[in-house]
């Protein structure tokens, strides 16, 4: 059964994928936090990771939104699945500062920047 979380992230990667049937969101819960695994076909990881791990970085955003509104701390780790062995390997991880940490613990900053951005999305003409 999935959580929220998870469906969340699903629905958006599997958007951007060309094999959104290979899309697997693992949730594991420890002392930091909720930490997502995202694996995805071995053609579509630059797809979900992005120019310059863009997409990835946008996905990390959405969640901490997420994870503002229900209380939680969220990291989103994108893991590539080698077509021989199937074995999980990390291909990329976020390093979050000391101070960005502080930052999400009160949760003030964090949330009043994603705030601001989201403010700005809003005047965005589609």
């Amino acid at each position: 059964m999935s959580t929220i979380d998870q469906q969340f992230v699903e629905y958006i990667v599997k958007t951007l994928v060309n094999n959104p049937d290979k899309v697997v969101v693992e949730r594991e819960i420890d002392e930091r936090g909720v930490l997502l695994s995202l694996s995805v076909d071995p053609e579509d990881v630059g797809r979900v990771i992005g120019k310059r791990g863009a997409t990835a970085q946008s996905i990390r955003t959405l969640l901490r939104v997420l994870g503002t509104k229900n209380g939680a701390r969220y990291n989103l780790k994108v893991v590539n699945t080698d077509e021989e062995g199937g074995a999980p390997r990390p291909v990329e991880r976020e390093v979050v500062s000391e101070e960005v940490q502080e930052e999400t613990e009160d949760g003030g900053d964090i949330a009043e920047k994603t705030r601001e951005e989201l403010a700005d999305l809003d005047d965005l003409e589609i």
